[in-house]
């Protein structure tokens, strides 16, 4: 008998194949049958009609930080209300686990290294999780059969090496033995089921004390040969953070990912590409990596978004704004101090002209403050202001546009919601998305999921996208999006039998109303642990979510299943060689 039959389905089934018409049944978790509408002769328990509506395979994200909140909220939302069924956790170097049980207090250096770098709320981290585990299995073991969707992790760089240099970890290097330590427990990881190496370069990654965090006091040495460890476990990856990911990478910065998907023999994957017909040049130098991990028996993949991601930004709280050179000094006083130096004009012409300079990168698009939108406000002064733009305040006012971002934050203490305008949502600039997402090595993805929860919703990447797909801009079709979404990801990871809607594999599917599909609105809610805010984007068009054929999402809410599954590399993952 079959557990359920969906009936009369679009079947779009992540290969990029046409879309077709049919009954798809499941039994025990997987795709039983898929058969001619009205063909199916086994009973089902309960089965529905789904005439008019899409049947997709559930889809991947590979960049998500779930690492923590899955034990306070095992649905990963809003990612499965957005038919996400399988996430790729521990990116970026940073992971839970392992902790060194000799050194408790490495417990609460890490949830302080989150709650910096990944925008995590520290009393979330504190009061959400249970930190009862020491080794890298013994956290996947906690997550193991308490959790909503699939998910696979990386084991983190920073937690190797804080796990055997202790707070050396940060600005030391590793002695011959520690080395042998550290690959020993690296291997063990993978042992576990790890799914490979995560780690950070970047100069934007700052622990909680506000120093740089520990892998990016490696050597290249040290890389390669953890990346040679990865190459000795079946279904293992890499994924790297440099400096030039948020830009252009340097010689050296090419070179070291090379050579370490080379050393490995496995796909190394960063994050992201920003596309921007502005910087025509960028696309072509972010993507030599690839072209030179061919010649040399690697590959590197370069995610990106298929969409605009709001952000909120702010003068008062860590957002992207810190991470301009010089500007962290200034916005890492206390309010008062901070407030006084803003107001001063050779501090804002200072900020301003390290904003525009080169050497920014990426954050250049953040200096032209004349088209921020504000948002929230909190006081009387500035009572009428939210939703206006700010270079049309500032003209009323006879003021600079940074000027009169100032006072109106200043008014609030600092607390005022900024709302940022994208300066690459022109049609030349989707035009070269297009274009560079047919690349071979590049992937969708990068929603940071999980992260920076009050200051960007990036889990609604896949719902967006299709509605922009079907109803928007239809820059690819919908097999191909499909695909883009559920295939390649799954494939890039070797992730056994999951990715497409085909008879004997999982039953991962997402059912969905092409007329409808959508992501609503970021709104900031309070249900973290503690309170805590994080934005949310409520499910548009989505009928149901299944994961390993249990009912896991209908309407938007959550069933109360927990169907999911941690996913082991070697056991759950296939190598994916490069060689």
């Amino acid at each position: 008998m079959l557990d359920h039959l969906i009936k009369g389905a679009t079947v779009v089934d992540g290969t990029g194949g046409p879309a077709y018409v049919a009954d798809v049944g499941v039994r025990d978790g997987r795709i039983a049958v898929i058969a001619e509408p009205g063909t199916v002769s086994e009973s089902a328990r309960s089965s529905e009609d789904a005439s008019g509506l899409v049947l997709a395979p559930g889809f991947v994200d590979p960049h998500t930080h779930y690492d923590a909140q899955l034990f306070w909220d095992p649905y990963a939302t809003p990612s499965l209300n957005h038919g996400v069924t399988t996430v790729a956790g521990g990116n970026c170097g940073f992971t839970l686990a392992p902790l060194n049980p000799e050194r408790p207090e490495d417990a609460d250096y890490t949830r302080r290294m989150m709650s910096k770098v990944e925008g995590m709320s520290l009393v979330a981290l504190e009061e959400g999780a249970p930190w009862t585990w020491n080794s890298f299995g013994e956290y996947l073991d906690a997550l193991d059969g308490r959790i909503a969707v699939n998910a696979g992790f990386m084991v983190g760089h920073c937690a190797l090496r804080r796990y055997v240099m202790g707070p050396d970890a940060v600005g030391g290097q590793p002695t011959a033995e520690q080395m042998d330590a550290m690959l020993a427990l690296f291997h063990e990881a993978m042992d576990a089921g790890a799914w490979g190496l995560s780690t950070t370069q970047s100069s934007t990654h700052s622990d909680g004390d506000g120093k740089p965090v520990a892998s990016r006091h490696a050597l290249p040495a040290e890389l390669i040969a953890l990346s040679k460890a990865v190459g000795e476990h079946e279904g293992t990856q890499i994924e790297a953070i440099v400096a030039g990911c948020l830009d252009q990478f340097s010689d050296d910065e090419i070179d070291l990912f090379v050579e370490m998907s080379a050393a490995a023999g496995r796909p190394l994957n960063w994050n992201v590409l920003t596309i921007d017909a502005a910087v025509p040049e960028r696309v072509p130098r972010q993507l030599m990596a690839s072209e030179r991990a061919r010649k040399s028996g690697g590959r590197i993949v370069a995610l990106t978004m298929p969409i605009l991601t709001p952000m909120n930004m702010s003068l008062g709280t860590f957002c992207a704004l810190n991470l301009i050179p010089g500007w962290g000094d200034v916005l890492g006083l206390p309010v008062d101090e901070r407030i006084a130096e803003l107001r001063d004009p050779g501090v804002r012409a200072e900020m301003l002209r390290r904003a525009d300079s080169k050497e920014a990168g990426v954050f250049r698009r953040l200096a032209n403050f004349g088209r921020y939108v504000i948002g929230d406000t909190y006081s009387e002064a500035n009572e009428g202001l939210t939703g206006r733009v700010v270079k049309d305040i500032a003209a009323e006012r006879g003021q600079e546009p940074f000027e009169c971002l100032v006072e109106i934050c200043a008014n609030d203490r600092l607390r005022t919601v900024l709302w940022p305008m994208p300066t690459d949502n022109d049609p030349d600039s989707w035009a070269l998305r297009a274009e560079t997402w047919s690349h071979e090595d590049v992937m969708l993805g990068g929603s940071d999921a999980g992260a920076h929860l009050d200051r960007m919703c990036g889990a609604p990447y896949t719902t967006r996208f299709l509605g922009d797909c079907l109803r928007g801009r239809k820059l690819v079709g919908l097999e191909t999006a499909v695909k883009m979404l559920t295939d390649d990801p799954a494939r890039l990871f070797g992730l056994r039998e999951r990715g497409r809607i085909e008879e004997g594999w999982h039953a991962d599917l997402v059912l969905f109303d092409p007329e409808a599909i959508d992501a609503g609105k970021a709104t900031l809610v309070h249900d973290l642990p503690g309170d805590s805010p994080r934005l949310d984007s409520k499910a548009l068009g989505i009928t149901a979510v299944w994961v390993n054929g249990v009912e896991a999402i209908r309407g938007d809410v959550v069933s109360g299943a927990v169907p999911g599954k941690v996913l082991r590399s070697g056991r759950d993952t296939r190598t994916v060689s490069t060689k």
